[in-house]
């Protein structure tokens, strides 16, 4: 049998996909609870829908890396979109809310992976700008088209594709024969796999040659 915090995330996430939008009454009634033990185990309404978009958030971000960086990036932008036209409630609580100056601390891992996954990209020479601002990019691109996608009647995944591949090639080296090795691209590189191997640097030398390199990667 689930326990009370069990029985309370179901109530307001079956509330959430079914009407968008929740009340501490329905859920607790859902929930067969007194009010007070949601605000025992989650301290206010906000923080239960926090824990429900936290708990439906992590469901499509724990993806391992695969050694294919361009590979996993391709795959993480299809599921995100996934996500997003499966559980648009979710969605909406995720990325529809934005405050000025507050990044959102439960996306925040699924940011953090991501620009992981594109110094992936730059220990093989495929980055052309800093792996921070192709996450942002990236990012800012994918949430874009899947709030579109959810307004759609009929989801373009076509448009998906097409804004997933001008993404990465505005991020990326996508040609995989005679790429051209760029100043800045070679700094990207060179800064990748100082980072996963420090070569015996002293750790004034290794900022100093950090600071060095990412001035010529931008």
């Amino acid at each position: 049998m689930q326990n009370a915090r069990d029985r309370l995330l179901l109530a307001a996430a079956e509330l959430l996909e079914s009407a968008g939008t929740v009340s501490t009454r329905a859920v607790c009634e859902r929930a067969g609870v007194q009010a007070p033990t949601l605000y025992h185990h989650f301290g206010s309404k906000q923080g239960l829908i926090d824990a429900v978009a936290n708990h439906g958030f992590t469901q499509y971000t724990a993806v391992e890396s695969s050694g294919d960086p361009l590979g996993d990036l391709r795959e993480g932008w299809d599921r995100h979109v996934r996500f997003g036209l499966e559980h648009p409630s979710f969605y909406g609580l995720l990325y529809g809310r934005a405050e000025p100056g507050k990044p959102c601390a439960v996306t925040a891992p699924a940011h953090a992976a991501l620009r992981e996954r594109f110094n992936e990209a730059a220990t093989k020479g495929l980055l052309k700008v800093p792996a921070e601002d192709a996450a942002e990019q990236l990012l800012a691109a994918n949430v874009g088209v899947t709030l579109t996608l959810i307004a759609q009647p009929e989801p373009d995944f076509a448009l998906s594709e097409r804004v997933r591949e001008a993404a990465l090639a505005g991020a990326l080296n996508l040609t995989s024969k005679d790429v051209l090795r760029t100043r800045a691209s070679a700094a990207l590189t060179l800064r990748a796999l100082l980072h996963e191997d420090p070569a015996d640097l002293t750790r004034g030398e290794h900022a100093l040659l950090d600071e060095l390199l990412d001035r010529l990667a931008r």
